[in-house]
């Protein structure tokens, strides 16, 4: 089968011929229509990953959507013909969705919404999964409470502000000016990313603090976080909680605190199917018009992955999918 490998750190993509996988018998083997590109596989690329553990040469490649070739004789839930899309592979040592084929474990895989195009569902996983694992799993956000989103227009951030919408939350989103009408026309309350804390804190939630909120940024974001989270019932969460923080701000809050590793189930195999089954939640979510991805308005197919690459490494206005 055909697939696409980086041989080095920051290297070409190079078409190559490589054996088709058979799946396991847990396994499903899916014939890739589109791969999503994540700012974790250019990273990846770069050898600026540590904590995904994907040596080089690979084939990378989180995200993806395609059409079931083939099953293994314990799959039940998919059947040859059916549109999946899953964060199956790239890191880990698994192979990753630029390639003509990918052996995926089924518990990994959804159906694919029928509202979405295949470069539309191939963009969803990884950011959806992270959204809900934080919103969901970690605060359990309930109707009717405040939800800060920093960063609401960037890709875990545009699907956190709308699962939060969806489940009744009043949502407020950072963003940057330009980007502002983004997460208002999802129904969020917009708040420019350089206002002081105080100002939205006051302004926003009358000096109580936000319920729940998600942080995709850290650093200096995540600490302002600690900052502006209501006291005692507050929680914050975080999916790049990995800098050296004071507490200090959480701790007089009587607040806590969650940080969020997608990666966990492809890195060790286990909590595999709770990911499967929130990409099922999600497709519900998009199948009610409650949820849509950002993709970016250029088109890349397999001649031009590195130039995917670079715009997601550069930043996107959208996820960036490349039709294989």
């Amino acid at each position: 089968m055909r697939a696409y490998v980086v041989e080095s750190a920051n290297g070409p993509f190079k078409r190559v011929e490589i054996d088709r996988p058979s799946p396991s018998a847990d396994q499903v083997l899916v014939k890739i229509i589109a791969s999503g590109v994540n700012p974790l596989d250019t990273k990846i690329r770069a050898g600026q990953a540590e904590h995904a553990k994907q040596p080089i040469p690979a084939v990378l490649g989180l995200d993806m959507a395609g059409v079931v070739e083939s099953v293994g004789s314990d799959v039940t839930a998919f059947r040859p013909g059916d549109e999946v899309f899953g964060m199956v592979g790239g890191v880990g040592g698994l192979q990753g969705t630029l390639a003509e084929f990918v052996a995926a474990d089924g518990a990994l895989l959804a159906h694919k919404p029928k509202l979405l195009n295949m470069q539309e569902a191939a963009v969803m996983p990884l950011v959806t999964i992270t959204a809900w694992e934080g919103l969901v799993d970690k605060a359990k956000i309930q109707p009717g409470q405040t939800v800060l989103v920093h960063a609401g227009a960037g890709g875990v951030g545009y699907a956190a502000v709308q699962i939060a919408l969806a489940l009744g939350a009043k949502v407020y989103a950072t963003v940057s000016q330009d980007k502002r009408a983004l997460v208002e026309a999802l129904g969020a309350t917009a708040i420019d990313r350089y206002t002081s804390v105080n100002d939205y804190l006051t302004e926003c939630t009358g000096g109580a603090g936000f319920d729940v909120i998600y942080d995709t940024l850290g650093g200096a974001v995540l600490d302002a976080s600690f900052a502006a989270v209501k006291r005692y019932t507050g929680h914050v969460v975080s999916c790049l909680g990995w800098g050296t923080h004071s507490l200090a701000p959480l701790s007089f809050r009587s607040a806590s605190y969650s940080g969020v590793f997608t990666l966990y189930p492809l890195l060790t195999g286990l909590q595999r199917a709770h990911q499967g089954a929130i990409l099922s939640e999600v497709a519900t979510l998009v199948e009610r018009k409650q949820l849509r991805p950002l993709l970016a308005d250029v088109q890349f197919g397999g001649n031009d992955i590195a130039a995917a690459h670079e715009l997601v490494a550069r930043g996107s206005n959208g996820k960036v999918a490349v039709q294989l």
